[in-house]
């Protein structure tokens, strides 16, 4: 049904428009670029999604605990951060299109093309040798090993120079591989430069007297510089956590591929913190422990990988992210990352208080280490969006449906009365009316039952319930489920628990414990 991956995305955008998911922000005055509304049923889908998290983060676990900071902060808090010196990303320009883009992700594009060539090899040797050896075909075969070689000298090119921050390097690596404009094809490169990413503005109610402060770019120093707060007012002991969920902020000049690059975005993040020495054990229960929610939503394992970091941040010493197939190939979902004491210590110099905290089991005070894992939202969204839309052929005609996760879908249950008479709807309401006090529900009378059926394949809802004269002879009604389209009689008494049972999130973080 779909040609390719580029044609489903673009039937995911439009998709999400149609059916109340995704609007441009401020769409009447032309929209506003890289920045987005979400829908009626988009902002639902979204409130499940942070409700997974918070409660597989917070409610499952008794040694994290919440917190809320605001966007506006100390301007210090980000010379402390690093992010007033160093949060830049490598841009350059092709002069002929005028379009700008991150010279990491051109290189890294090609990279990731060297190594689709060299799968493409091997499968077609596999189509050839019944008794293929993959190891062997890729130590032997001469057109393998030229592409990997190859492969090789660019990344290890890259990753120095990103390490030694060289930009006349990247450059010359995009000119050397023969880099084109991925969208006009020209090979006319400016120079690479460094563009700092944070929004500014002005407090204070005079321009001239105001100081300059920052909309946060990330949610987690929030929780750093209330790390004391928090472990006193909760009496915490350490291994603890600090989750929170928030909106964040970034001056993104290259903001393409929908929602997954925003300039304001929303993150769910936990800070970890730890005692010294303790913090790659921690580091590798949160990489495994992470992976496991995002399986646990019935996702396709091999739609999701860890992918190590090139370049390790100046704070951290180990990063990995959880990379999801989208669309346009895999890209970072959530990062976990070992933050090492960096950031308690910046902010202990710079505002001159103690960020210490004493250990009483072994009689010592020290700043904790700390293992972060921070996933986007808004990504988060977009992966179960584009992991859900599917197209199908039903009776000679094309069927859209979003298979979304029973537990996120925005709307659980919709209660249709078959007619609109013979107190079908009065019988309906009293359904949907028992209902609503416990899911998210949605009631329609209009158009025939095919098609209202059709409305909540594409909105994801998975089941449906349908009132007939039947309901009112012997007090049974239909129940339709999403992804089989098949139906069965329940008893009206029933449904509650039968809806209830089939969309109960417990269910999936009683698999996390």
């Amino acid at each position: 049904m779909i040609a390719n991956d580029a044609e489903k995305f673009k039937k995911v955008i439009s998709h999400a428009k149609e059916y109340g998911f995704i609007f441009q922000s401020s769409e009447i005055y032309d929209g506003l670029s890289a920045v987005y509304d979400y829908a009626s049923y988009g902002v639902l889908l979204k409130n499940n999604i942070k409700e997974y998290w918070w409660k597989a983060m917070v409610q499952m676990h008794e040694n994290i605990v919440g917190l809320d900071t605001a966007i506006l902060m100390h301007p210090t808090t980000w010379k402390a951060s690093g992010h007033v010196d160093a949060f830049n990303d490598p841009l350059i320009d092709n002069k002929d299109s005028k379009k700008r883009y991150r010279a990491d992700n051109l290189i890294e594009d090609y990279l990731t093309k060297q190594e689709d060539k060299i799968n493409k090899e091997i499968e077609k040797a596999k189509k050839r040798f019944a008794d293929f050896d993959e190891e062997m075909f890729r130590t032997t075969n001469a057109r393998v090993l030229e592409i990997a070689e190859k492969k090789n000298v660019v990344y290890s090119r890259y990753v120095k120079a990103l390490n030694d921050n060289n930009l006349e390097e990247l450059k010359q690596i995009i000119i050397d591989c023969e880099i084109a404009d991925p969208e006009a094809g020209s090979r006319n490169w400016t120079d690479v430069r460094q563009f700092n990413l944070m929004f500014s503005t002005k407090l204070g109610a005079v321009s001239d007297e105001a100081d300059t402060i920052y909309l946060r770019p990330e949610t987690a120093q929030g929780i750093f510089v209330n790390f004391l707060n928090v472990q006193k007012t909760t009496r915490q002991k350490i291994p603890f956590g600090i989750a929170q969920i928030g909106k964040a902020f970034r001056n993104e000049i290259v903001a393409r591929q929908f929602i997954f690059r925003m300039r304001e975005f929303e993150q769910m993040e936990m800070q970890f913190f730890v005692r010294p020495g303790e913090e790659l054990n921690y580091y590798d229960h949160w990489k495994t422990t992470r992976m496991k929610w995002h399986l646990a939503l019935g996702t396709d394992e091999k739609m999701l990988k860890f992918h190590d970091h090139d370049k390790v941040a100046h704070y951290a010493n180990a990063a990995v992210d959880i990379e999801f197939n989208f669309p346009f190939g895999f890209k970072e979902l959530e990062g976990i990352h070992s933050r090492t004491n960096f950031d308690l210590t910046q902010h202990s110099e710079f505002s001159g208080k103690k960020m210490q905290y004493f250990d009483s089991e072994i009689n010592e005070s020290y700043v904790p280490y700390v293992v972060e894992t921070s996933i986007g939202c808004d990504r988060m969204f977009l992966a179960m969006l584009c992991n859900a839309y599917d197209e199908e052929i039903v009776n000679e005609d094309t069927r859209t449906v979003l298979r979304l996760p029973v537990v996120l879908a925005p709307i659980k249950v919709a209660v249709f009365p078959l007619l609109k008479k013979d107190g079908l709807p009065e019988k309906a309401l009293e359904v949907f009316n028992e209902l609503k006090f416990y899911h998210q529900c949605y009631y329609e009378e209009k158009d025939a039952i095919g098609k209202r059926y059709r409305r909540q394949d594409a909105i994801g809802t998975p089941y449906c319930i349908t009132i007939d004269h039947q309901t009112l002879t012997d007090n049974t009604v239909t129940i339709r489920e999403r992804d089989s389209m098949q139906q069965e009689r329940i008893n009206i008494e029933n449904v509650l628990k039968i809806v209830s049972d089939k969309v109960d999130m417990n269910k999936i973080l009683k698999t996390l414990a």
